[in-house]
């Protein structure tokens, strides 16, 4: 049996009513768009509220290291990585205890060290302003390296991760830094490191330091 009241036309909200709430709902949902989902997402901030939660900054961090992947991951799949402005210069040499007089025999303790499994190297790059670089490790499968990168000029957008024939990336971690000390354990066999772009406006000196068991320090970007 129903025993519900059913209600009466006076009941009942009026279509005014429908459409000043409708309304209502319409602007709140595109507040909260302009001020918290434009800022955070895209880092886009008509009305600067976002600048002062510092949900633009997240934002744009958001939006460039999307772009850095999207463009990474499009020129490994073209078989070609290219960087924007001129290539960057790269000086990668083992950290061994040497001068200029004994710097050829120090060769030979840093050969040994790396045949042995383990090495130390310290690599020095400089980022023009847009400009990006990436230098990767070529470790074996469980491999570790203890590593610390820096920049001269501020925080930089960074992406640590790894690829090998039939994987064409995979993350570690990312992020924007003005320093990262950390260790890494090669999840499989084959070429693990960083990628850094330099959104600074200013040119920037990346200093790379890594120890632990790999075989080669090469530039790939």
């Amino acid at each position: 049996m129903y025993n519900a009241n059913k209600p009466t036309a006076s009941e009942l909200p009026s279509t005014g009513k429908l459409l000043k709430s409708t309304g209502i709902a319409a602007a709140i949902a595109a507040g909260l768009l302009v001020t918290v989902v434009m800022p955070a997402e895209y880092g886009i901030d008509p009305t600067r509220v976002g600048s002062v939660f510092g949900l633009t900054e997240m934002g744009r961090i958001k939006v460039s290291l999307a772009a850095e992947a999207a463009a990474e991951e499009a020129a490994e799949a073209g078989g070609t990585a290219t960087a924007a402005g001129p290539v960057p210069a790269l000086d990668s040499r083992p950290i061994t205890p040497s001068t200029d007089a004994t710097a050829t025999a120090g060769a030979a303790p840093a050969a040994a060290a790396a045949q042995a499994g383990t090495r130390s190297d310290r690599t020095v790059l400089t980022l023009e302003p847009d400009q990006g670089a990436e230098i990767k490790l070529v470790m074996q499968e469980g491999a570790t390296v203890r590593y610390s990168w820096s920049s001269s000029g501020g925080r930089v957008n960074y992406d640590t991760h790894a690829d090998r024939p039939g994987t064409s990336y995979h993350g570690y971690d990312k992020g924007s830094e003005q320093r990262v000390e950390d260790t890494l354990t090669a999840v499989f066999t084959g070429s693990h490191g960083w990628f850094w772009r330099n959104r600074t406006g200013a040119p920037v000196t990346i200093t790379l330091i890594t120890e632990g068991a790999y075989s080669e320090v090469k530039r790939v970007v």
